[in-house]
């Protein structure tokens, strides 16, 4: 199950919207020319747009426009974005290829791509800033800022991914694991959810239940993507298998092997939804795209 109409139908809408809002965004910074073209390669290049895709479906429970989420959304994936043009560096991943096409310093040159991600990365606060008030109030852009720096820093994305590095070629234990998954994705994924939720300013109590959906859907989600690197096809996948075995990474399939790894993946995309039920919310999508996640095949 890779999807439903209505999740579909959903996807059809947004995506291209939030294309759209990237491209313009973009496009209108007063900056050199090389360093939009880097910015916008990295962002053309696609995916999955799980990130924005969770904000707006958290929105559309609450019965609010999901377009009013166009901005946190742009920022949440020039982030994402930004982590892996870094990611992909020869000082880091070393990889060749993302998402099918040749990595942004293959392109840019090494130099571009690290400054290209320190624009995304610095951009996304500012779109935040730049929300209208009919969207979200001064104090609501001021908790989304607060919440997204917390999940992309050091205590959230940034960590993890030391954690990751400092992993590799040692043996970990499943709460090592943990740590790197809920840190270096799972944050950014929590924050998506969390920030629909102040945006429609939910009840503490909605925001406590939708934060735990998307803590379990975050480890879910990196599981996944261990199991992937194992089984995965590289063409769908867009950038070579196997490597967390040539890296030497502790991952789920490694240390549960790979039968364990899926059970613990379907054990988190039950609490997820479990979490989900609690909320009494009408969340049909955030439900499809739990099972988009547990299912997913890239």
């Amino acid at each position: 199950m890779l999807g439903t109409k209505q999740l579909d139908v959903f996807m059809a809408t947004f995506k291209p919207l939030l294309d759209e809002e990237l491209r313009a965004q973009v496009e209108k910074l007063e900056a050199p020319k090389v360093i939009k073209q880097a910015m916008n390669y990295s962002l053309e290049a696609g995916g999955k747009r799980i990130r924005p895709l969770l904000l707006f479906a958290t929105l559309d429970a609450f019965n609010v426009n999901p377009a009013n989420g166009l901005l946190p959304a742009a920022a949440v994936e020039m982030i994402h974005t930004y982590s892996l043009i870094h990611d992909d560096l020869p000082s880091m991943d070393d990889d060749d290829l993302r998402r099918g096409k040749p990595t942004n310093h293959k392109v840019f040159g090494e130099a571009y791509a690290i400054l290209a991600g320190d624009a995304l990365l610095t951009y996304s606060f500012q779109l935040i800033g730049e929300m209208e008030r009919g969207t979200a109030s001064d104090e609501t852009k001021l908790k989304l800022i607060l919440e997204m720096a917390k999940a992309a820093g050091a205590e959230g994305m940034v960590g993890g991914q030391v954690a990751d590095m400092d992993g590799e070629n040692k043996q970990l234990a499943l709460e090592e694991v943990e740590y790197i998954h809920i840190h270096k994705t799972g944050k950014l994924l929590a924050f998506c959810v969390i920030a629909g939720a102040l945006m429609a300013e939910a009840e503490k109590e909605q925001i406590d239940l939708l934060a735990a959906f998307a803590h379990h859907l975050g480890l879910a989600f990196q599981i996944r993507d261990d199991i992937l690197d194992v089984e995965g096809s590289e063409e769908l996948i867009g950038k070579p298998v196997g490597s967390d075995k040539v890296n030497q990474k502790s991952t789920y399939p490694f240390l549960l092997t790979i039968e364990g790894a899926k059970r613990a993946l379907n054990q988190h995309i039950e609490l997820a939804k479990e979490s989900l039920r609690k909320t009494n919310l009408q969340a049909q999508l955030l439900f499809e795209i739990t099972d988009l996640i547990a299912f997913r095949n890239h």
